[in-house]
C-alpha cells in the first residue's frame, strides 16, 4: 500500500497496515469487526471458528456462519480459497513450504467433508499469487493444486502470479529480504 512503511518486522508491518486492510475490506464489503485470523505458525492445524477474532496455532480456517470474515496474511506463502458450491460452508487457507508439505489443503477438505458433509467434488478451490520457482526452490502451489486434485476437488484455480517477480503489486518475504507488509487474504459466506 503506497504510503505506508512496511520494511521491517511482520509485526509492525501489520499494526501500520491495519488501518489500510480495514478501508480494502469495507471498500471490497467486508465488515472488518467481522474478522476472524490465524495465528499462521507455518503448520498444518485447521479451525472451525464461529465468531471474529484471532486464532492461534492454526494456518487455516473453516466456517459455515454468515457473521465471519475469513483472513489470513501472506507475502509469498499462497492464500488457498476452498468454497462449496452449494454455500455451505468456507475456508481459508495460509499454505508456504511447511504448510505445503504438512497437507494443510488436503487437510482442510477432509474437514469440509467431515464436519460439514461436503464432497470434494463440490468444492473450487483457487490458489492466489505466491513465490515460485525459479525465485524459490520449491513448487508449492503446484502441490497445493496437486494435493486438491487429489482430495478430489471439483475445480481448481491458480493465479499463476509470482510475487517475487511483481513487487510492484504484491508484498515478497524473500525478494524484500524479511522487511515487508503483508496481503490480507478475506472470503466470507454471502446470505
Amino acid at each position: 500500500m503506497a504510503g505506508i512503511a512496511v520494511d521491517t518486522d511482520r509485526e509492525t508491518a501489520l499494526q501500520r497496515l491495519a488501518p489500510a486492510h480495514a478501508v480494502c475490506l469495507d471498500q471490497s464489503g467486508f465488515d472488518p469487526k467481522l474478522l476472524a485470523t490465524a495465528g499462521q505458525v507455518h503448520g498444518g492445524e485447521v479451525a472451525v471458528v464461529q465468531a471474529p477474532g484471532s486464532h492461534a496455532g492454526v494456518d487455516a480456517l473453516v466456517t459455515e456462519s454468515r457473521g465471519v470474515v475469513l483472513g489470513i496474511y501472506v507475502a509469498d506463502c499462497a492464500a488457498v480459497y476452498l468454497a462449496d458450491r452449494r454455500g455451505r460452508a468456507i475456508a481459508l487457507v495460509h499454505s508456504g513450504r511447511a504448510g505445503t508439505t504438512a497437507g494443510i489443503t488436503a487437510r482442510t477438505i477432509a474437514l469440509l467433508q467431515a464436519k460439514f458433509g461436503i464432497a470434494p467434488a463440490d468444492l473450487v478451490v483457487e490458489i492466489s499469487p505466491c513465490i515460485r520457482p525459479p525465485l524459490y526452490e520449491t513448487d508449492f502451489a503446484a502441490e497445493i493444486a496437486a494435493q486438491a486434485r487429489e482430495a478430489g476437488a471439483g475445480q481448481i484455480v491458480d493465479a499463476g502470479i509470482c510475487t517475487g517477480r511483481e513487487v510492484r503489486h504484491y508484498y515478497s518475504y524473500r525478494a524484500e529480504r524479511g522487511r515487508t507488509g503483508r496481503m490480507l487474504a478475506a472470503l466470507q459466506l454471502r446470505a
